[in-house]
């Protein structure tokens, strides 16, 4: 399956997004506040680099409708990565 990229002609909504992910950059993500990267499960900015381009394009950024996500992706995959590596310890509840 080919992967396709969100077109520069896209207006960003957020006019200085934390994240640069589709969500914050066209979607409702930049509207909530933003998380502070605390937990040592949390994605690096070189893996960040690494796995943003391999995630799809949202149905609706290419007009195949769809409502624009409303969280951030790198803090989706903070949270599975998260529960990935403490899964539901007690001391970290």
């Amino acid at each position: 399956m080919p992967q396709s990229f969100a077109s520069a002609s896209l207006e960003s909504n957020a006019s200085s997004p934390a994240c640069d992910c589709l969500a914050h950059r066209f979607g409702n993500a930049a509207d909530g506040p933003d998380r502070v990267r605390c937990y040592g499960s949390d994605l690096t900015e070189a893996e960040w680099q690494v796995i943003r381009p391999l995630l799809p394009v949202p149905a609706w950024l290419q007009g195949r409708g769809g409502r624009p996500e409303g969280y951030c992706h790198r803090v989706m995959l903070d949270a599975v990565r998260y529960v990935v590596d403490n899964g539901v310890k007690w001391v970290n509840l």
